[in-house]
């Protein structure tokens, strides 16, 4: 094999790894454009798709499909750091090689640390949403069993399509089997808090950032996989209450969401969004010493939150933009200081933003034949999400012109 073929092959399976492992589209064809220009491949061509790579060089042309096999972002903050030390000079063709077959080989965070993540979650996130701490506690025992569940069975024999709907189909009626034996008050806030953690916040995130880089296809492609995850997760919920309809006699009625009182207080909610925010850091493989910065991005963009939706009369939407846009600017922050990919904070950091419980309602609403009530959580959690992706793509504009990168170099300087 020639120096420009193994240069090509080593360049696409720093790609190949990106892509498996849940690195913006953008950023694998960067990144394997960086390492074959650095060692002199100058007439290449990389064309990435969701879930493929084709590559052409002199002599040289190779595609391959390439699934999604989960979302571990150490690898992908490794791939990018390696790209970098290549492009200074300080990694040859030998020394990439064997880094690249590490990299691969890393071994995902441990299960009972995922586990512990998923239960810490889900006690966070339902109290965002407004649960008490007894609630809290069920959706604990609940995201608890989920992972494990979500470990040993669904990601290992099941399709994602299966695994995600008989997750939520699991969690949902654990959350339904506590209340009634008197664990819990508020059943909505349980199961919110305890199906979060199946929420597909990377191909969400991504999808509106390929879009951003005018990437259609891709775009597209990844916006609709997040759909397909929502709605087995709404269908595992209809599942779920449809069983027990079917075995009670009758429709479980559920209050609006309510905050409770106890946990309504900024100190305990910023807590909560912290801690929840570095759960989702552990379940997507951030590296360790990033957990804290992941932390402080989706805490602050849920004050301001929390801030103008009690402060104000903004809309809910209007509220969930200016959110995002300052989580998009923290991570955006932290990418250039820490010299990490923003994907690793941005998409632990607007986890707390995402319409969880309009997801939840509108499922609910639909089954109890709610229509009207439906309707309208669907259209506001439609509007969220586009909120979401609008502040994701403000600040998406505002880093193509440099200015955020030109403003932090200044004070690093300083």
């Amino acid at each position: 094999m020639n120096d420009s073929s193994k240069v090509m092959d080593l360049a696409y399976e720093a790609g190949a790894i990106l892509l498996e492992n849940g690195a913006e589209i953008s950023r694998v064809e960067e990144t394997m454009r960086r390492i074959a220009g650095h060692f002199g491949v100058d007439d290449e061509s990389f064309f990435v798709l969701s879930n493929g790579i084709m590559a052409t060089a002199k002599g040289y042309a190779r595609s391959k499909f390439i699934p999604i096999k989960g979302t571990s972002l150490d690898k992908v903050v490794a791939v990018n750091q390696l790209s970098r030390e290549v492009a200074n000079g300080k990694c040859n063709l030998e020394q990439l090689e064997a880094r690249l077959k590490g990299i691969r080989a890393m071994r995902p965070k441990p299960a009972w640390e995922q586990i512990l993540a998923s239960a810490l979650g889900s006690a966070a996130f339902c109290i965002i949403f407004g649960g008490g701490f007894d609630d809290c506690l069920a959706s604990m025992v609940a995201g608890t069993l989920l992972w494990v569940y979500m470990l040993f069975v669904g990601y290992r024999h099941l399709s994602r399509i299966a695994g995600t709907l008989t997750g939520a189909l699991l969690a949902t009626v654990l959350c339904g089997v506590m209340y009634r034996m008197g664990l819990g008050t508020h059943p909505s806030n349980m199961i919110i808090g305890a199906i979060i953690s199946l929420i597909p916040g990377v191909p969400f995130t991504h999808g509106i950032g390929d879009l951003a880089n005018e990437d259609y296809i891709a775009g597209i492609t990844r916006l609709l996989d997040a759909l397909l995850t929502f709605l087995c997760i709404a269908l595992g919920v209809a599942f779920a209450f449809i069983l027990d309809a079917w075995i009670s006699g009758r429709m479980q009625y559920l209050e609006n969401l309510t905050a409770a009182p106890e946990t309504a207080g900024m100190v305990i909610q910023l807590l909560a969004a912290f801690v929840g925010t570095v759960a989702f850091a552990v379940l997507f493989g951030v590296p360790r010493k990033n957990y804290i910065d992941c932390g402080i991005c989706g805490t602050v963009g849920w004050l301001l939150y929390l801030l103008l939706v009690r402060h104000t009369g903004i809309s809910v939407p209007g509220v969930v933009f200016f959110a995002t846009t300052l989580v998009a600017l923290t991570a955006l922050t932290q990418s250039i200081v820490r010299k990490c990919p923003i994907t690793v904070f941005l998409i632990c950091g607007l986890f707390p933003l995402v319409p969880g419980a309009g997801i939840f309602w509108t499922t609910y609403n639909l089954v109890a034949e709610q229509l009207p009530a439906a309707l309208h959580s669907g259209i506001l959690a439609l509007k969220v999400t586009l909120a979401i992706a609008f502040g994701i793509l403000f600040v998406a504009e505002l880093n193509g012109r440099n200015r955020i990168g030109r403003l932090v170099g200044k004070r690093k300087k300083r």
